[in-house]
């Protein structure tokens, strides 16, 4: 039994306690080491990061430390060498490294996410990124942008994408465009479109507000050739849609995209959020202003992190309630009714909009002084709000197509 560490620092019960740890069971020893290996690396992560801002980059050294510990192997194929563990323990890897430095847990996310995504291609496009090395990352960006015409064998593919996280970091990468649907109805859907690093260039256009270590660039295509089996629809959820199930049966694979990418772009704001409050706390505890107050005794203080607090506990508890929900539904082939869908999809997107709230009180509350660039919730502050530009973080968006369908129109989100 892993037992929780005296000293939480939490309040009244222990972190791994609000996460559930102990009462899930999909907490195997070997997704606990996980865990710990990327909480251990967080403080680590925390000192690297005003660097890594200033560089624009994640240190290669990161990434590098994050894949000799496995990290990214936790949706990995066991036959790849992977994990292929449950994706909550995903998202707890992911929190854990987002109390260090968002920007790292931020590209974790969205570069780790991909080694779930992969095995549902056809199998001769796993082996083209996998066969020379189990180890290779795979950037992304799902805009509809490219430009695809019908050739002998797959598609002439072109065009500019923005907001690639981590490319730098990667040799493959998944890029977005639209195909038309195999219905013969002539209407387009997403898919997403495989290739190698010799195929694409990064446009180094990334100076931004928050996560600016993401290094999150522009990427660009002229017409290189993609073989139709480095092709997949996003949105077909189907066996037929989804070869690579023949060869990767596990359950995780019969996920929908959404229900594992949207939180694999919001997650990381609750772990950010976390080590803002310990960095609050910290500080509070110390601080005397210019005109002799203690920060502790100050009740605009005392009030933002206990209403931070709250806000960490309830979005992990939404979150894993909910994603119990997905893995019931994965593990016995039930397809989840669209307004419960709709209504998680909301929810997800309100996780960076609710953390900015909270982050934002937490900035108020240490004054003027606070802002400076030494102070880390000053980052945090940035990286947040940051994070809700993201279109899976558009609250409005998608409270509205949950709010419609539950007042009787139908349902216009084709991503759910």
């Amino acid at each position: 039994m892993w037992a929780i560490p005296e000293d939480t620092k939490m309040g009244a019960v222990g972190k791994d306690q609000v996460l559930g740890i102990l009462a899930e069971d999909y907490m195997t020893p070997e997704a606990v080491e996980l865990v710990e290996r990327a909480r251990a690396m967080a403080p680590r992560l925390a000192e690297r990061a005003r660097a890594a801002e200033a560089a624009g980059k994640v240190p290669d050294e990161t990434v590098r430390e994050m894949s000799e510990a496995g990290l990214f192997r936790v949706l990995q194929p066991r036959r790849f060498g992977g994990y292929e563990l449950d994706p909550r323990v995903f998202y707890r890897v992911q929190m854990a490294l987002a109390e260090g430095c968002m920007s790292t847990a931020w590209i974790y996310g969205v570069i780790g996410v991909h080694n779930w995504q992969l095995p549902l291609f056809p199998e001769q496009a796993q082996q083209d990124v996998w066969s020379g090395g189990t180890s290779v990352l795979i950037a992304s960006t799902y805009m509809p942008t490219g430009k695809a015409e019908a050739v002998e064998g797959g598609y002439r593919f072109s065009g500019r994408w923005g907001f690639s996280s981590g490319v730098e970091h990667c040799d493959w990468i998944f890029l977005g465009g639209l195909l038309p649907k195999k219905d013969g109805s002539g209407a387009l859907e997403h898919a997403t479109f495989l290739l190698p690093k010799s195929d694409f260039r990064v446009e180094h256009n990334w100076d931004v507000l928050g996560l600016r270590a993401t290094g999150s660039h522009d990427i660009v295509v002229d017409g290189c050739f993609v073989p139709a089996h480095r092709t997949h629809r996003t949105n077909d959820h189907s066996d037929a849609g989804c070869p690579g199930r023949e060869t990767n049966p596990g359950w995780i694979y019969k996920i929908p995209f959404t229900q594992v990418f949207q939180r694999a772009v919001s997650s990381a704001c609750i772990g950010a959020l976390d080590g803002a409050i310990a960095h609050f706390r910290e500080r509070a505890a110390a601080h005397v202003g210019k005109h002799g107050a203690k920060t502790a005794e100050d009740v605009n203080a005392q009030q933002a992190v206990s209403e931070a607090m709250m806000t960490s506990d309830q979005l992990k508890l939404v979150l894993f309630r909910n994603y119990a929900r997905i893995v019931e539904c994965a593990r016995t082939g039930t397809q989840m009714p669209v307004e419960e869908r709709l209504m998680q999809r909301a929810q997800a997107s309100q996780v960076p909009k609710q953390c900015a709230a909270a982050v934002s009180e937490l900035m108020r509350a240490c004054a003027a002084s606070g802002t400076y660039k030494s102070n880390p919730i000053e980052r945090v502050f940035r990286d947040i709000h940051q994070a809700r530009g993201h279109i899976a973080n558009n609250t409005d968006t998608y409270a509205r197509a949950h709010g419609a369908v539950m007042l009787g129109l139908p349902n216009a989100d084709p991503y759910i």
